[in-house]
């Protein structure tokens, strides 16, 4: 299947590290972020539940950003990631309207961006950015059958607050809390 990434929300304390790591890397502009990490809750008091998400591009098996990009500027790599040749971009938005999950973005150079997870950094031996600043490595990232071997079968590819992954099929593995699983949630970001 390709690359993918592995999130156990069960380690994650919503600390945003993995985004910061992300925006630094990537040196975004103020406003623009690849990796969002947000905190959800569920309930009401007295039994309310929080989990948080970190979320970036997913390198999908059948990206609608690929099918949808009238230049060929997004290209799904040999190893599953699903990178934009900037130069190639027109900025016209399809990619951005196209994809379920919101991932790519028009930047202030009216060029498409995304996540390309780190594969330069990995080319050279070394983990994504937003992996490697991971406290509690809650981050994972590596072969899609691999990740699945390593932390075990009971892990999803959607959850409440993402779209279908039908659609897609999206390189993503979630170690899901409980409340993940409720459409009753609220976002309770800062």
């Amino acid at each position: 299947m390709g690359i993918g990434f592995y999130f156990d929300m069960t380690r994650c304390t919503g600390c945003r590290a993995c985004q910061v790591a992300c925006k630094d890397k990537n040196r975004l502009d103020v406003g623009t972020i690849y990796r969002h990490a947000q905190t959800f809750s569920v309930g009401s008091f007295p039994n309310v539940s929080a989990y948080s998400y970190s979320g970036s591009c997913n390198h999908c098996e059948t990206p609608a950003c690929f099918a949808a990009c009238p230049t060929g500027a997004i290209e799904k790599r040999e190893d599953g990631a699903v990178v934009i040749d900037r130069e190639a971009c027109s900025g016209d938005g399809s990619c951005t309207k196209a994809c379920p999950y919101g991932v790519p973005q028009i930047l202030p150079d009216g060029k498409a961006g995304k996540c390309d997870s780190c594969y330069l950094i990995r080319e050279a031996g070394g983990k994504p950015a937003c992996v490697a600043a991971c406290p509690n490595r809650a981050l994972d990232f590596g072969e899609y059958d691999d990740m699945r071997q390593k932390h075990g079968e009971d892990n999803v590819s959607e959850i409440a607050v993402l779209p279908s992954a039908d659609a897609t099929k999206p390189s993503l593995l979630i170690k899901a809390k409980e409340a993940a699983a409720s459409k009753d949630f609220v976002d309770v970001n800062w």
